[in-house]
């Protein structure tokens, strides 16, 4: 059987750099990694994972928190249309993950157990880090004050050990709002998530700022609230045009809810763009072929994934300092939206 040792000398590397490779260290060259994953698969090397992890007091497993902690099983909502950007990047969180050495744990939330009980449970499966998808201000605390590395995602968290990565909704809000603005809509509706998530208000924001900025008054009655799936929004919207059809333009808070305003409009007979202009938030690869394809504010989930991996291996390893990043969005224009005939 092949030694690390032989890993080693075949790669014209020391051992110490043989050990960062297979962690996944940043401070190994991509040319000196590149060597050794080579000598490993000419010599048949099989490095002893649980070994690896006793001699570092920790394991290379990062725990991945999917959906509300008040799910006690995470993987059986995959199919909520409320999930699906967050499913796009837990696929390219694994990628990142895998990529640099480290495999990928998604716990289920036993109900009615407190913070301090899922801190146990991963100090127990001596995860080496957490990226957290969504979780309470209980739970987000407790992971700070445990110091356990962690990335928070959508979220805004910060701690010694603790950052956080996500995309510039209010920004983003804005641009989809001004966008509206340059082609002449000034009755403007907004159908958001709920405000209560860091998302669905940042983006309300952002659509109210833009909006302020151009000298319109905020209109209460357009503005309107629901959950993030898509017959929510579908409904938010029936509601919204049961009352009023004085607007030329929606803004939604996301683009499964725009698929769901999509349908109440065109149920109620109104064409989009010719009568509504719409905006989605995501660019999720449905846009595409919804019917008009959707204009929409594209996340970088890819940069999100990479970010959020990259800076919790470095908290892992203490090779930096906890930082947030805040990713721009990006406007993509398609057949939803057009000229404000009124």
């Amino acid at each position: 059987m092949a030694t690390s040792e032989q890993v080693a000398r075949l790669a014209g590397v020391s051992r110490a750099t043989v050990s960062r490779a297979l962690n996944g260290s940043a401070r190994v060259s991509d040319e000196a990694r590149e060597r050794v994953y080579a000598a490993i698969a000419a010599l048949g090397y099989e490095p002893d994972v649980i070994a690896q992890s006793l001699v570092r007091q920790r394991s290379s497993v990062i725990a991945v928190s999917l959906f509300p902690e008040d799910d006690v099983l995470p993987l059986s909502h995959l199919g909520r249309t409320s999930q699906y950007f967050y499913l796009g990047l837990y696929e390219n969180i694994e990628r990142e993950a895998v990529a640099l050495g480290y495999d990928l744990l998604v716990p289920s939330h036993p109900r009615g157990k407190s913070p301090e009980h899922y801190i146990r449970s991963l100090q127990t499966r001596r995860v080496a880090g957490v990226i957290m998808l969504h979780a309470t201000e209980a739970r987000t605390q407790a992971l700070i004050n445990a110091e356990i590395p962690t990335v928070f995602i959508d979220m805004i968290a910060q701690g010694s050990r603790a950052t956080y990565v996500k995309s510039d909704n209010v920004d983003g809000a804005c641009q989809a709002t001004r966008h509206l603005l340059s082609l002449g809509h000034r009755r403007i509706a907004l159908l958001t998530g709920r405000t209560t998530d860091l998302p669905g208000l940042e983006r309300l924001l952002g659509c109210q700022q833009a909006l302020a900025q151009a000298g319109i008054a905020p209109d209460s009655g357009l503005i309107r609230q629901s959950g993030w799936e898509v017959d929510d929004a579908y409904e938010a919207a029936r509601a919204l045009l049961a009352e009023r059809c004085d607007f030329t333009a929606v803004v939604a808070g996301s683009d499964f809810m725009a698929i769901g305003i999509l349908r109440a409009l065109t149920e109620r007979g109104l064409r989009v763009p010719e009568d509504i202009s719409l905006v989605g938030f995501d660019d999720i690869d449905f846009t595409q072929y919804t019917v008009p394809q959707l204009t929409t504010m594209r996340q970088d989930r890819v940069a999100m994934a990479q970010g959020a991996v990259q800076r919790l291996i470095a908290l892992i390893e203490g090779t930096e300092k906890a930082s947030p990043l805040v990713l721009p969005t990006q406007l993509i224009v398609r057949r939803s939206t057009g000229v404000a005939l009124s």
